[in-house]
């Protein structure tokens, strides 16, 4: 039989876990999210805080988006779990450390990570290489999306109950996705036990953004096609809750980033602030 075939996970996700250690080292206390572990599994070079893109300034905006976006979504899977679901499901999972760091609410559920099989492979080598193994309550996935392998499909094979209520969690993918493949994800969560939540992350068109904003965004962009991996597909809220109704959710609900600086950010005195241009669509079945 050959052997898995393991791939480092893409920057975008390297960055993200970057961004999200940066927080803890760089910001002052309190922490929105306290997660050094991604860090640990990316194992990037002594000198990763030197990097341009790890510019302890000019990113603030960026890493504060992703650590508000994260502890919405910790906040969202804790709110559920209190109220019964058992299933959590997180769609192009990267370097996510939700298990590991909080196995006392993870442990409470069946937590289904869906990614590439090659950066999914690496990431169980690193798991086991740094002492947090696969436990049994936590299963990886690996579906080849660009060979349009059905992702539910995947998950049922992997002990999934599509007639129980789940979370499923997808950010930072839709902008990488074309219109039509965002709708037939959301035509097929939208198909899932009724109780089931979905939030899902939009990049905003760069029209809707404050001035302040608008060259991280190109900047952004900009990287993401230098890196082979372009940004592709904006929303407008009121196109995304369009899509989302069209696909079948009844309830479909604009989680603006504002609103996300509002609940974890207000009460800050060092001036951190996410950067606007990525929103949520939370919807449910």
């Amino acid at each position: 039989m050959a052997a898995e075939q393991t791939e480092a996970p893409d920057n975008t996700a390297v960055r993200t876990a970057l961004w999200r250690a940066m927080h803890v080292q760089v910001d002052p206390a309190p922490h929105v999210l306290a997660d050094e572990t991604g860090l640990h599994l990316a194992g990037p070079d002594d000198d990763w805080r030197r990097r341009p893109d790890m510019d302890p300034h000019a990113t603030r905006g960026f890493r504060a988006a992703i650590v508000a976006r994260a502890r919405f979504v910790e906040d969202l899977i804790v709110q559920q779990v209190d109220r019964g679901v058992t299933q959590y499901v997180i769609l192009g999972a990267g370097l996510d450390t939700f298990a590991q760091r909080r196995p006392e609410v993870a442990s409470r559920l069946r937590v289904f990570e869906v990614d590439q099989p090659g950066p999914q492979a690496w990431k169980r080598r690193r798991l086991v290489e740094l002492g947090y193994g696969i436990p049994d309550w936590l299963h990886l996935v690996p579906v080849d999306f660009e060979a349009s392998e059905d992702w539910l499909k995947k998950l049922a094979a992997a002990g999934f109950d599509a007639s129980r209520p789940a979370v499923i969690v997808s950010t930072g993918v839709t902008m990488y996705l074309t219109k039509d493949a965002t709708a037939a994800t959301l035509r097929q969560i939208s198909g899932l036990a009724t109780g089931s939540t979905l939030a899902m992350t939009f990049l905003l068109p760069i029209e809707l953004l404050d001035d302040a904003d608008r060259p991280g965004l190109r900047a952004s962009k900009e990287g993401a096609q230098a890196s082979g991996t372009p940004f592709i597909s904006f929303y407008t809220p009121p196109e995304m809750l369009a899509l989302a109704r069209e696909a079948g959710f009844e309830d479909a609900r604009h989680v603006s980033g504002d609103s996300l600086s509002e609940r974890y950010f207000a009460d800050r005195t060092d001036g951190l602030r996410p950067s606007g241009g990525e929103d949520l669509l939370l919807a449910t079945t």
